[in-house]
C-alpha cells in the first residue's frame, strides 16, 4: 500500500516502514508525527483519490533525525563586468520513517453523488457544468459540425 501525502508544501510518495527526506519539521528526535492531507492512496488495483484531500486519511510517521544536506553552490557571474558572487547553502531537513497509513474514508462514492446532484440542479442553458464530449454530442444534434456550420446555423437564425 503506498500513498502520496503533503508534507511541508510537498508532495512525497510514501510507503509503510520507507525513510523520507523532508523540510525541518518541528518536534524531538523520536516524537511520532501524523500527516491528514493524504491526496490519493493506492493497494494493488484499488486508488482512492481525494479532492484535494481524502477525508479520515492519515499517515503516521517517527522523527528519526535532523541533518543538514548536501552543501548548494550559488555562482553568479556577469561576463565583462568583473561581477562574480559565490555563496552555498545547506538546506535543513529532517529524516522521518513512514511508520502506517490508515484510510477509513473515503470520496469516490460521495463524490460520484454530488456529482449527479449537481448536474440534475443546473439550469439547461447553463453550458459550464457540461463536459466538452456532451457539448459536441448536443452539438452534433443541433447539426453543428464544425466552424462554418456553426457560423452558417447563427446566420440562419440571425435570417429566421
Amino acid at each position: 500500500m503506498y500513498a502520496i501525502v503533503e508534507i511541508a508544501g510537498q508532495q512525497f510518495k510514501v510507503a509503510k516502514d520507507q525513510k523520507v527526506f523532508v523540510n525541518r519539521l518541528t518536534g524531538e528526535e523520536g516524537d511520532s508525527v501524523s500527516f491528514d492531507k493524504v491526496l490519493l492512496t493506492g493497494d494493488g488495483d484499488n486508488i482512492t483519490l481525494g479532492a484535494p484531500a481524502i477525508d479520515g486519511a492519515l499517515v503516521e510517521a517517527k522523527i528519526t533525525r535532523h541533518l543538514k544536506g548536501d552543501k548548494v553552490i550559488v555562482f553568479k557571474k556577469k561576463r565583462r563586468k568583473g561581477y562574480r558572487v559565490k555563496n552555498g547553502h545547506r538546506q535543513s531537513l529532517t529524516e522521518i520513517s513512514i511508520e502506517g497509513i490508515s484510510v477509513s474514508g473515503s470520496k469516490k462514492s460521495t463524490s460520484a453523488k454530488k456529482e449527479t446532484s449537481k448536474k440534475e440542479e443546473a439550469p439547461k442553458n447553463d453550458l459550464s457544468s457540461h463536459t466538452v464530449a456532451e457539448l459536441r454530442e448536443m452539438a452534433k444534434e443541433k447539426g453543428v459540425e464544425g466552424y462554418s456550420s456553426m457560423k452558417k446555423a447563427e446566420l440562419v437564425a440571425a435570417l429566421s
